[in-house]
């Protein structure tokens, strides 16, 4: 599986970004998907997560209320909606498969496919 990320950007505190993970290669509908954000001299950081069927979705305490995790299996992508962004939420943002659903979503070791990052910066 190949993960292609995009969306990101630099924006004020307080603005939207709408994050894409477009997948090729296979099909992602039937895995769990992640998202995941990281601070150089940070250990990478679980930001959300979302069942295959979208019938749950996990979120870090850090961005709940203001991020929604989203997918589109017919277009076999993945987003990730920012929202009321704040300076901390500045990172490199990464999509992630998780083929074992019986796992700790929160455990980036869990992922087995990971997309190139994309990039948002958010200044005060």
């Amino acid at each position: 599986v190949q993960l292609q990320a995009s969306g990101g950007g630099s924006v004020q505190a307080g603005d939207s970004l709408r994050l894409s993970c477009a997948a090729s290669g296979r099909s992602i509908s039937s895995y769990d998907m992640g998202w995941f954000r990281h601070v150089p001299g940070k250990p990478r950081e679980f930001v959300a997560a979302i069942k295959s069927t979208s019938s749950n979705e996990y979120y870090a305490d850090s961005v709940k209320g203001r991020f929604t995790i989203s997918r589109d299996n017919a277009k076999n992508t993945v987003y990730l909606q920012t929202n009321s962004l704040k300076p901390e939420d500045t990172a490199v943002y990464y999509c992630a498969v998780r083929l074992n659903w019986n796992v700790d979503y929160r455990n980036p070791r869990h992922y087995e496919y990971w997309g190139q990052g994309t990039l948002v910066t958010v200044s005060s």
